[in-house]
């Protein structure tokens, strides 16, 4: 006897559920805010930039130490940290002639530790 596969995550019916659609709705934040957040998480999509959050989850550091970490040149460093810091998630400080950089405040760190916490699930 053949078995049916049945799609488990389709939804085979018309019903409308009105009033969740509602709440939900109610809920949502406006679509220019959900712009900058999908641009945000577009941030992480790149496993440098993600190396280098992890590096400055541990110490504030300058390029030339970042370059050394990551084993790259200055010159693609700097072209990370520039998108991180449009995205505010990493800022910098001028110490003579060394700029550092960290983590812009505490929900950059929590964001990436939840990040890395949710991948090494089992």
């Amino acid at each position: 006897m053949a078995t049916q596969m049945v799609e488990s995550d389709r939804c085979d019916c018309d019903a409308i559920h009105e009033e969740v659609i509602a709440e939900v709705r109610k809920q949502m934040p406006d679509d220019n805010t959900l712009i900058d957040l999908a641009d945000l998480f577009k941030v992480f999509s790149d496993s440098t930039r993600v190396k280098i959050l992890c590096a400055l989850q541990h110490s504030e550091m300058c390029v030339c130490d970042i370059a050394v970490l990551l084993g790259m040149t200055k010159s693609a460093v700097s072209h990370q940290l520039r998108q991180l810091r449009q995205t505010r998630l990493v800022r910098n400080r001028k110490d003579g002639k060394v700029v550092y950089y960290s983590l812009d405040d505490e929900h950059v760190g929590n964001v990436f530790a939840q990040g890395l916490s949710h991948v090494r699930e089992n």
